[in-house]
């Protein structure tokens, strides 16, 4: 098996417990805390592309930068909100969990063994 890279915060229990699950089954794994290392544009690009969801399916919608960021706007593009989550790192969803081919977001944690 490929390694796994997460985009991880420590501060969050769904991200702990996320990596617990992967550090449980001896795989290698990159650790992202995309919050002091976010994505480029063009990783967050590749990442909705693996997960197969629109920019606006991986926002943190309760975070107040949600609104600060402009990102309520109903009508930006994808691309808009990509940059916007790039500058806005805490309004992304997490823990993200991306291999060579597929992607998952940990909620719930489980959701990681499909990767595994």
């Amino acid at each position: 098996m490929s390694s796994l890279k997460i985009y991880h915060n420590p501060r969050c229990s769904k991200s702990r417990q996320t990596l617990a699950l992967i550090k449980e089954r001896d795989v290698n794994v990159e650790i992202i805390e995309y919050l002091k290392n976010p994505p480029s544009k063009k990783e967050l690009s590749q990442i909705l592309k693996l997960l197969d969801i629109s920019a606006k399916d991986l926002l943190r919608k309760g975070e107040a930068e949600y609104k600060e960021s402009g990102l309520n706007n109903d009508g930006l593009t994808d691309a808009k909100m990509v940059e916007l989550m790039v500058q806005y790192p805490k309004v992304i969803e997490r823990p993200i969990v991306v291999s060579d081919k597929a992607a998952v977001v940990g909620r719930p944690p489980e959701n990681v063994l499909t990767l595994l």
